[in-house]
């Protein structure tokens, strides 16, 4: 994961100014629109719905919604200030999640893969803490559309230039009005992504792609044996 001082530093922006503007441009309520996909993906149910990498905790009333008990973890203090008033949350590494083995029905990661450089360790502790035939569903930036080496600066011409397959952590950004210039990303290319699921032991189920013209997101719903 990004370090802790890093999302700390920003963690008033990011819930002030970048998502206050990602409302803004949203009809649903949610950043970037992605209630849809946690409706379509995860869907109702009920107990804990573990969110790893919760960061403010914007997602947690759409987990209720689909009625879910939605708990949440992050590295960063900052960030969890604010999550604290939105579900139940702990400071944790994503990659030693303080859970039990096989003790949730349902985990989510939404827009964080790219800030954990372990994340093949996130899906096998994902993996470990489900119980069996548990679900966790993946939403995160789209491997193959955004990256520091995807320029959309033209939202109707997006530029691919040569980086998709190094697989590297990079600052570079279309825009300063992201996260990415400010703390960083760590790209994989998508076939190293979904490795990673297999890898874990979990069983792909179902995909989804969100954004246009090009996709900005790449949902996953896996299964737990």
């Amino acid at each position: 994961m990004a370090s802790t001082a890093a999302y700390d530093e920003i963690a008033d922006w990011y819930e002030q100014e970048f998502l206050g503007a990602q409302h803004a441009a949203t009809t649903d309520g949610n950043p970037l629109s992605l209630g849809g996909l946690l409706h379509d993906l995860l869907g109702e149910g009920s107990g804990t719905c573990l969110e790893i990498g919760c960061g403010t905790g914007v997602h947690a009333a759409r987990l209720r919604d689909l009625g879910w008990t939605p708990v949440g973890l992050d590295l960063s203090y900052g960030m969890l200030r604010y999550a604290r008033d939105r579900l139940p949350i702990a400071q944790a590494d994503a990659e030693r999640l303080p859970v039990r083995d096989n003790s949730v029905p349902a985990a989510v990661a939404v827009m964080v893969h790219t800030d954990m450089p372990g994340y093949p360790a996130v899906l096998r502790e994902a993996a470990r803490v489900l119980r069996p035939g548990g679900v966790f569903v993946h939403i995160g930036v789209h491997p193959c559309f955004c990256g520091g080496f995807a320029d959309r600066g033209d939202p109707d011409a997006v530029v691919i230039r040569p980086g998709y397959l190094d697989g590297h952590w990079t600052k570079t950004s279309w825009t300063d009005q992201g996260v990415r210039d400010k703390v960083g990303g760590t790209h994989r290319p998508l076939p190293e992504v979904l490795h990673a699921f297999l890898d874990a032991g979990l069983i792909l189920e179902r995909f989804a792609e969100d954004g246009a013209p090009s996709p900005i997101v790449l949902a996953v719903k896996a299964r737990k044996r």
